[in-house]
Formats: C-alpha cells, sequence, structure tokens
C-alpha cells in the first residue's frame, strides 16, 4: 500500500496529535475495500526538531483519540 501510504500523507481527511508522545502525528484517510474491508489508513510520522519521518502505517478500524491538529475543530 505504498501509493496509499504516500496519498494519506500528501492529502489527510484528519492529523491527530498522539497523547501518548506530543511528537508523533498520526495521519488518517479512509480506503475502501483493503484487502482486511474498508479501512482508515494510519501512517505515524515522528517529528524531531527539522526532521520528521515514518514510524508506521496501518489499516484500522477507528481514528485514535488525541490532539486533532487537522482539520481543525471548531
Amino acid at each position: 500500500m505504498e501509493r496509499a501510504i504516500e496519498q494519506t500523507l500528501l492529502e489527510p481527511e484528519q492529523i491527530v496529535e498522539s497523547f501518548g508522545d506530543p511528537q508523533a502525528r498520526m495521519y488518517y484517510r479512509f480506503y475502501f475495500g483493503t484487502v482486511v474491508g474498508d479501512k482508515h489508513l494510519c501512517a505515524v510520522v515522528k517529528l524531531l526538531g527539522d526532521d520528521a519521518f515514518l514510524l508506521t502505517a496501518y489499516l484500522t478500524d477507528k481514528i485514535k483519540k488525541g490532539v486533532r491538529i487537522w482539520p481543525i475543530e471548531k
């Protein structure tokens, strides 16, 4: 799912800051018809100063709780 991970990072539907690690951001995008059904793809990015890197990516039924970064809650 490399292309889906790239799309999720470039065009996320939601970005959430982790409660457990404020330097971790979870980028979410929903995909229909994955190998395990309709799921959210979560790409977890670690921010370190001026650098960032992908920690992991996985399919999930739910968006984890945390501070929503984008879109901004009103």
